[in-house]
């Protein structure tokens, strides 16, 4: 294997499972040293020890992204460990059980806070490391919600929809990539988004290896079928690699192809 990202530092916020934990084993099998922040302990330790068993570096940092501190001293350990960082992927996040007229103050700010609060957090701790290196890359994990809506239709198809909370702060992590890329541009930092649709993970499986929403997708989809986590990294792979070296601002679909855009 090439190894892409040999002697790069990573930051995998929600590296604990599902899309995070599939980032952070390839990056690591990739030559990256990866360090994980996650609220779950027990499980952060589990992704983190299994990538040291395979040859890899990592190290596990127990954090919640919505609380700045948690974040400002996740990053300081991170440095002081390896000493320099390259690499950030916010992919922590997660929607709330009610919807719009039902959701309550609690859900929406705890929403918007992990989503969209712990992106910017962890984007601003981590960004005078990537200037003070030359360079480096961020990846915030959005989702197809940042830019479809739900018709009625839609609704027939699907028990549920994801909470307008979690449209919202999708959406605005979507606008703060493309902000933070203009920003990012003169110092040679690199910042891009990935909007996952239907990928089968611990949080969106039913119990029966079907997504949560398989009816509005495969309603909406040209492609068959669910994705995994692991076509969300290798696409993360690709954007923080030399490979995507001239792209920039970028937001990807990774959802199996969809022709309808609200």
């Amino acid at each position: 294997m090439s190894k892409r990202l040999k002697g790069k530092t990573t930051i995998v916020t929600g590296g604990s499972s599902g899309i995070g934990e599939s980032i952070a084993c390839l990056f690591a099998k990739e030559g990256a040293n990866v360090v994980i922040l996650a609220r779950r302990e027990r499980e952060g330790l589990e992704v983190s020890n299994k990538i040291n068993k395979n040859g890899g570096i990592s190290t596990f940092i127990k954090c919640d992204v919505s609380i700045r501190e948690n974040v400002d001293m996740a990053i300081e350990s991170a440095v002081k460990k390896y000493g320099n960082l390259n690499i950030l992927v916010n992919n922590a996040g997660g929607g709330a059980p009610e919807n719009f007229p039902n959701e309550d103050d609690e859900g929406w700010q705890r929403v918007l806070a992990v989503n969209l609060s712990g992106t910017f957090y962890c984007s601003r701790a981590i960004w005078p490391h990537l200037v003070s290196a030359e360079g480096g890359s961020i990846i915030n994990v959005s989702s197809v919600a940042a830019q479809r809506g739900f018709s009625k239709k839609m609704f027939e198809l699907s028990p549920r929809a994801p909470s307008a909370s979690y449209y919202a702060a999708k959406a605005g992590v979507d606008a703060f990539t493309r902000y933070i890329a203009g920003v990012g541009g003169q110092y040679n930092i690199r910042v891009n988004g990935i909007r996952p649709g239907q990928i089968i993970t611990p949080l969106t499986d039913r119990g029966n290896g079907e997504h949560s929403l398989k009816g509005v997708f495969d309603f909406v989809q040209i492609l068959d079928g669910p994705g995994y986590p692991k076509d969300v990294a290798n696409a993360a792979l690709f954007l923080v690699s030399e490979d995507g070296r001239f792209i920039t601002g970028e937001i990807l679909n990774v959802d199996g192809g969809m022709p309808a855009k609200l």
